[in-house]
């Protein structure tokens, strides 16, 4: 019995880094239009309000099943909506709302029409990383409800996967920042997602395994682009040169 509760926590923690993946990456380009003072602490705060959210989310499971009982019929498509499935489909539309300005800002500060990145308040900041962290932790939640059946291991699952999470954010932010195309990938990962969270909550389910496989390959191609362009860079442009070395005649 204890074996299975350990095979089921080593699983569900591996689940929910994966599932955290896509917070890392909002929460990185959201906190990157504060003063650059601000965004560590930016980061490791949104990544603690998703922990306090994912366990009162997990401690309130009754209200959580709740969530799915039908509220209403959307006329048109005959879909009964749930609690979840307005959640799910306002949380989607927030994502590629959020995705198409962010994208937009991108562009129209490349081409110089308006500045890049506009600073913003951190009380804005962390309002953006609350509503979006209440999308992704229903949605873990409900992973974590569905792979394990002790509370234990879902608690300690979460705890563990934000724990790798904190650890790993502020690298995922280097990386992102340091290759603005990247940073427009990570974007488009975005408004996927948030298309994806569209569906299910119009109740078209799609399988998660199609929509990370895509991002994975889309970052394997990016990352031998990457290479690519590093090695055909000017050698004067990749670091200070070596002292050249003194020849004895």
């Amino acid at each position: 019995m204890m074996t299975e509760a350990w095979i089921a926590l080593a699983t569900l923690t591996a689940m929910e880094v994966v599932l955290g993946i896509d917070n890392i990456v909002f929460i990185s380009i959201v906190s990157s239009r504060l003063p650059q003072r601000q965004q560590s602490f930016a980061r490791r705060l949104g990544l603690l309000v998703a922990l306090v959210t994912r366990l009162a989310l997990l401690f309130t499971l009754t209200w959580i099943m709740g969530l799915t009982k039908p509220l209403f019929v959307l006329p048109g498509l005959e879909v009964p909506i749930s609690g979840r499935n307005l959640i799910l489909l306002l949380g989607g539309l927030f994502l590629i709302a959020k995705s198409t300005y962010e994208i937009h800002d991108k562009l129209e500060g490349a081409a110089g029409a308006r500045p890049a990145s506009r600073v913003g308040s951190f009380a804005g900041v962390l309002v953006q990383i609350a509503l979006i962290d209440i999308i992704f932790s229903l949605d873990s939640v409900i992973t974590a409800v569905g792979m394990a059946r002790q509370l234990w291991v879902m608690v300690t699952a979460i705890v563990l996967a934000i724990g790798v999470m904190l650890l790993s954010a502020e690298a995922v932010h280097r990386f992102i920042e340091r290759h603005p195309t990247v940073k427009m990938l990570a974007l488009s990962f975005l408004l996927l997602i948030g298309v994806m969270l569209v569906a299910e909550g119009l109740g078209r389910h799609i399988e998660r395994g199609y929509i990370y496989f895509a991002m994975g390959f889309s970052l394997f191609v990016e990352v031998l682009n990457l290479r690519l362009r590093a090695a055909a860079e000017p050698v004067h442009l990749r670091g200070p040169a070596l002292p050249a070395r003194t020849v004895q005649e």
